[in-house]
C-alpha cells in the first residue's frame, strides 16, 4: 500500500497538474490490472480511533481481494483547500473509487465528483449524492443509547459527560443518545457537554475531561480521534466509554464498554462493485444490526446482571423492538420533539441540532 505524506501529495505537479485541467476521465481497467482505490483520511493512523478504523477496513479489502486491488492512502487531510486537490490528484491519477473518511470532506468531493463522472466517489459522514457519489454512514446513536444504560448503571453522582469534536448532528444526535440511553435507567440523571472544536487535540480534550470531572460527572464519553477522554477520566477515578475503537487499554481498568466502528462492509460492497462493474451510488446508514457498530466487552465491574440486561438491550436495539429516539421526548427548553407513541424520523435524526432535556451546555 502507498502511503505518501501530505507535503509530498501537495507539491505534486507537471503531468498531474495537467490531468487536473482536463478532468481527465478514467476508463475500466484492463483485466490483469489491480483496482486502484484512493483512501483520505482526516488525521494520522494511530493505534485507535476513528481513522484508525477505517484502516482495518482498509486491510480487510486487502486480505478478502487480495491482487485484484491497489490502495494509495493520505493521511491527515482535514483542510477542505487541501482535500480538493488530494481527491482530484487521485482521480487524475487513474484511481477508479475514492473514499472519503470525514464530514469535513464533503465540499471538496462535491466539488470534484462531477468532473470525474466515471470514478466512483464513496464519502463516509456525506449528505449530498450524486450519480458517481455514495455515502455510508453509522448510527452511532444506538451504540450510544447502550453505553449511556451502562453509565447509569454505575454512576453514583447522576451526572454523566460527554466530549464531542465539533456540534454537527452526526455528534449531536448520539450526546442526545447518550443521555437518553441513561436515564432510561435513572429518570434524573443529567449530561454535561463540551464541544473541543476540533477532532485531534489532546490538550483540550484534558481539559475538557477534567472540567467535567470538576463538575461531578463520573462517567466521561469522549467523541474525537484519541484516546484521551477514556485514559484522563480513568486517572481521574471516572468511568468512561470509549467510540470508535475498544480503548479499554488505556481506561486504567475504568472503560465501562466502547461503540465500535466497523467500516469493512461498506469498503468491500463498494470495491466489488466497482470490479464487477456494476457500482451504485447508494445511501447507506447501519448500526448494530449490521455489525457496522459493535459493542466492546463490558467492564467486569459491572454486575453480571445488569451486563446481560445490556445484551438484552443490543438485541432489542438490532430488532426494532427498542429506538433509542422513541417519545416522549422534550428539548432542554422543555418543548415536546417527539410525542409519546411517536419515533423520531431517520431524516430528522440526522439532522439534530438541538439537545435534548437534561443535557448542560451550549451547541457551540
Amino acid at each position: 500500500m502507498n502511503r505518501p505524506t501530505r507535503r509530498q501529495f501537495l507539491q505534486y505537479t507537471g503531468a498531474a497538474a495537467a490531468a487536473l485541467g482536463t478532468g481527465g476521465l478514467v476508463g475500466p481497467a484492463r483485466a490483469e490490472e489491480p483496482l486502484k482505490i484512493g483512501v483520505v483520511y482526516v488525521s494520522p493512523i494511530a493505534e485507535i480511533g476513528w481513522t484508525k478504523q477505517h484502516s482495518l477496513a482498509v486491510d480487510a479489502v486487502k486480505a478478502e481481494l487480495g491482487d485484484k486491488v491497489s490502495f494509495t492512502v493520505i493521511e491527515n487531510i482535514f483542510m477542505p483547500q487541501d482535500a480538493e486537490r488530494v481527491f482530484r490528484e487521485l482521480a487524475s491519477s487513474g484511481n477508479r473509487l475514492i473514499f472519503g473518511t470525514s464530514f469535513s470532506h464533503g465540499t471538496p468531493l462535491q466539488k470534484v465528483s462531477p468532473r470525474f463522472p466515471k470514478v466512483a466517489f464513496e464519502h463516509c459522514s456525506g449528505i449530498v449524492h450524486r450519480a458517481n457519489l455514495g455515502s455510508f454512514e453509522a448510527k452511532y446513536y444506538e451504540g450510544c443509547f447502550v453505553a449511556g444504560a451502562s453509565g447509569a448503571h454505575m454512576s453514583k453522582s447522576n451526572k454523566i459527560g460527554f466530549i464531542g469534536g465539533f456540534p454537527i448532528p452526526d455528534i449531536v444526535g448520539p450526546a442526545n443518545a447518550l443521555l437518553l440511553g441513561a436515564q432510561s435507567v435513572n429518570p434524573d440523571i443529567t449530561c454535561n457537554a463540551i464541544f473541543l472544536n476540533s477532532w485531534f487535540d489532546p490538550g483540550k480534550e484534558k481539559e475538557a475531561v477534567n472540567t467535567l470531572v470538576s463538575q461531578g460527572c463520573d462517567v466521561i464519553c469522549s467523541m474525537t480521534d484519541t484516546a484521551t477522554g477514556v485514559q484522563v477520566a480513568g486517572e481521574k477515578g471516572a468511568w468512561s466509554i470509549g467510540y470508535a475503537s475498544d480503548m479499554a487499554k488505556f481506561g486504567g481498568g475504568k472503560q465501562l464498554t466502547a461503540f465500535t466502528l466497523d467500516w469493512s462492509s461498506d469498503y468491500l460492497r463498494a470495491a466489488k462493485g466497482v470490479l464487477a462493474g456494476d457500482w451504485k451510488s447508494e445511501v447507506r446508514w447501519d448500526g448494530l444490526a449490521a455489525g457496522v457498530v459493535k459493542m466492546a466487552p463490558y467492564n467486569e465491574a459491572i454486575p453480571a446482571e445488569t451486563i446481560a440486561k445490556l445484551k438484552q438491550l443490543e438485541a432489542d436495539i438490532g430488532s426494532g423492538k427498542v429506538h433509542p429516539y422513541a417519545g416522549e421526548i422534550k428539548d432542554q427548553a422543555g418543548n415536546v420533539k417527539v410525542a409519546a407513541g411517536s419515533v423520531l424520523s431517520d431524516s430528522d435524526i440526522r439532522g439534530m441540532n438541538w439537545f435534548v432535556k437534561g443535557m448542560i451546555g451550549k451547541l457551540s
